[in-house]
């Protein structure tokens, strides 16, 4: 998958969200997530194609289409985790458990990446973030 294509793929994905889609956008990112091709994007275009989904704000219950399109995320950031070990990647693999119903998985997740990011920079914004997160779970 070229990064084109991947750039054309989530311009639809948004595009079908600020048109009211948002289920058919659910869609989207489960099939691009799922593409065994996503893996052969450079890990920071993954990321940010992530984290559209998984740090959009949202209100009410989960829909299942919700549910599967984080199911899908977390083949491709279990990688990045292995590959690159980022605090970051294990916080949105802990939100993508979160919403797939894992929060036991989700607070063990949360608390090492809050004990990677403290060794790294302990006043960091995201240090703060795992924080809260690790305190309501």
């Amino acid at each position: 998958m070229s990064k084109e294509f991947l750039v054309a793929a989530v311009k639809d994905i948004v595009t079908r969200a600020r048109s009211g889609d948002t289920e058919g956008s659910y869609d989207g990112y489960a099939a691009l997530f799922s593409a065994p091709e996503f893996l052969d994007n450079r890990p920071e275009d993954q990321r940010r194609a992530l984290e559209l989904l998984i740090l959009a704000k949202r209100t009410g219950p989960a829909s299942d289409k919700l549910i599967e399109a984080h199911r899908s995320a977390i083949e491709p950031l279990t990688q990045l985790v292995s590959a690159h070990h980022e605090p970051a990647d294990l916080e949105l693999l802990g939100l993508c458990q979160l919403v797939t119903g894992d929060a036991v998985a989700a607070a063990e997740l949360f608390r090492d990446a809050l004990t990677r990011e403290r060794a790294r920079d302990a006043g960091s914004t995201l240090c703060g973030r795992l924080m809260t997160r690790v305190s309501a779970l």
